[in-house]
């Protein structure tokens, strides 16, 4: 019985250079880290794509869909969106003023807070995320599409427990 992997790729042909040219170094990180490296750039492709032919930029995504999963009436405090999307409050200001500009979040004030804003998802707003949204999962469906379900919940399991503890240190 070999002990080949039933498929071969290019990760497999690096870390066999790697062995060759440098025995005295443990060159096995690489069959993980290589592969996850080369699936993130295919996964920012995918989402690129979704994106863009939904007619938004990530960082645009990425604050709506903040807002979005919030549930009626869609909204959160700016800092609340500093939060989420792990940007600095200059930035924040700046993405909420051109979100509004496009008409697709609107500040509103603060009712438990007289000198608070809201951002509030508009209904073009969320109409555009949604649609985005729906674009990006069939496209992350496609990148997993040679997993079966068994085999994406191993996946799954195996990456939480690689970034939980980064998960954590960033938490703290």
């Amino acid at each position: 019985m070999s002990s080949e992997p039933p498929l071969r790729d290019e990760v497999d042909d690096l870390v066999a250079a790697w062995q060759a040219q440098r025995p005295d170094l443990d060159a096995e990180p690489l069959q993980v880290l290589s592969r996850i490296s080369r699936l993130a750039k295919h996964l920012d492709i995918a989402r690129r794509g979704a994106f863009t032919s939904h007619g938004l930029e990530s960082w645009e995504f990425d604050v709506l869909s903040a807002l979005r999963r919030q549930g009626s009436p869609f909204q959160l405090t700016p800092g609340a969106l500093v939060r989420a999307t792990l940007v600095t409050s200059g930035t924040m200001t700046n993405r909420i003023d051109r979100l509004a500009a496009a008409d697709l979040v609107r500040r509103e004030p603060d009712p438990t807070d007289k000198r608070g804003v809201l951002v509030t998802l508009t209904s073009a707003g969320a109409e555009r995320v949604d649609a985005a949204l729906a674009d990006l999962l069939r496209r992350e469906n496609e990148l997993l599409a040679s997993l079966d379900e068994t085999e994406r919940k191993q996946l799954a399991d195996l990456m939480r427990t690689l970034l939980a503890p980064f998960d954590a240190a960033a938490a703290e």
